[in-house]
This record gives structure tokens, C-alpha cells and sequence, in this order.
């Protein structure tokens, strides 16, 4: 099973992703952990010792909180993907962030003879994410940085789900429940596929 999960901050999208790792016994690569595994790391034997030009350059963005660009993103994507233990599905969470990556992540997933199974978004009203996002208390969770974030991943998300429809990869799940009907919901979506 080879998943994509979609959601803003706060939709539960990180929660669901384990879950789903566990259940289908696949790796979870979260965007998140690779950058900061490349970057607090210069072993090369982790796998991105090939690429330390490329954690070099990324590591500015990652401290200042800014998005790493695409071209970069992708890099770190590819290598995570010709890992031994993807071989048989991965859940992706954190990328694609916008449509062209999306589209990005389709070309390499072709180049690398992989196929996208599902897109799975996690749909949260917006008053939602935003008091699941005050209530984590971690220090980018302020107020004003909590609404941008929103604003941003509404900006960026609705393109991406419409690529992802388009192709009929997208399964649009209420992330409104608890945690455990999420993922019952997922699964029993999964299955009647």
C-alpha cells in the first residue's frame, strides 16, 4: 500500500500516518524526520551521506521554519524511496504540500516504477485545526502562526486535492472524529477499493 496523507495542521494527519504504518507494515516517511535525521546527521551510512550538498543548503530553511524548495525536496524524497524496506508500500506524510509537487512525486514514482495507491485527505474545519494546533503547545503553535499556516495550507491544499481527484487517487475522510473512527474510516474506505 502506498499512501499519500493530506490534511492541515492539526487534522491529525501525523496520528492517522502511524496508524497506518502499523497496520498495512510499512515504513512512514514523514517529510519532517527526514530533514531533520539529514541534517542533524553526517553519517553517511544513514543513506543521505550522498547528499550532503544538498542537506547543506536545506538546513538554512529548516531553521529559519521555512519550507525547503521543491527541487530540493524531491531529492530527499528519491533517496528515501530506493530504500530496501519501501518495497512493499510507505506512507508519505507532510509531502506533497503543493500541486506541483504532487506532480513532482508522480514522475519520480514512474522513474522509480511505483504507483500512488490512494491520496487520503483528512478534512477538519478550520476552527478545528486551529484549537488542536493551540492545544499542542509547542513553540510554533502562537496564535498568528497558527491562522497563517492555516490560511497557507488552504492556499495550497485545494489545488492539490484537485490534481489527486483528477486522477482518482482521493479519498476524502472526516478527520473531525476521534482518532480511532478516523482510521476505521480510512480502512473501511481502503477495503472497498
Amino acid at each position: 500500500m502506498k499512501l499519500v496523507i493530506l490534511g492541515g495542521s492539526g487534522s491529525g494527519k501525523s496520528t492517522q500516518a502511524h496508524r497506518l504504518g502499523k497496520h498495512f507494515d510499512v515504513p512512514l516517511i514523514s517529510t519532517g524526520e527526514i530533514l531533520r535525521e539529514a541534517i542533524s546527521d553526517d553519517n553517511s551510512s544513514n543513506g543521505y551521506g550522498e547528499m550532503r550538498d544538498l542537506v547543506r543548503y536545506a538546513k538554512p530553511y529548516v531553521e529559519k521554519g521555512e519550507l525547503v524548495p521543491d527541487e530540493m525536496m524531491i531529492e530527499f524524497i528519491k533517496v528515501r524511496l530506493k530504500r530496501e524496506d519501501v518495497n512493499y508500500g510507505w506512507i508519505l506524510e507532510g509531502y506533497p504540500r503543493t500541486a506541483f509537487q504532487a506532480e513532482e512525486l508522480d514522475f519520480l514514482l514512474d522513474t522509480l516504477e511505483q504507483k500512488l495507491d490512494w491520496a487520503i485527505y483528512l478534512q477538519v474545519p478550520e476552527a478545528v485545526m486551529v484549537n488542536r494546533s493551540l492545544g499542542r503547545s509547542l513553540p510554533d503553535d502562537q496564535p498568528e502562526i497558527v491562522q497563517r499556516r492555516v490560511e497557507l495550507f488552504y492556499d495550497r491544499t485545494i489545488p492539490i486535492l484537485e490534481y489527486y481527484d483528477r486522477r482518482r487517487r482521493l479519498l476524502t475522510i472526516n478527520g473531525d472524529d476521534s482518532p480511532e473512527q478516523v482510521h476505521h474510516n480510512i480502512l473501511s474506505l481502503l477495503g472497498n477499493r
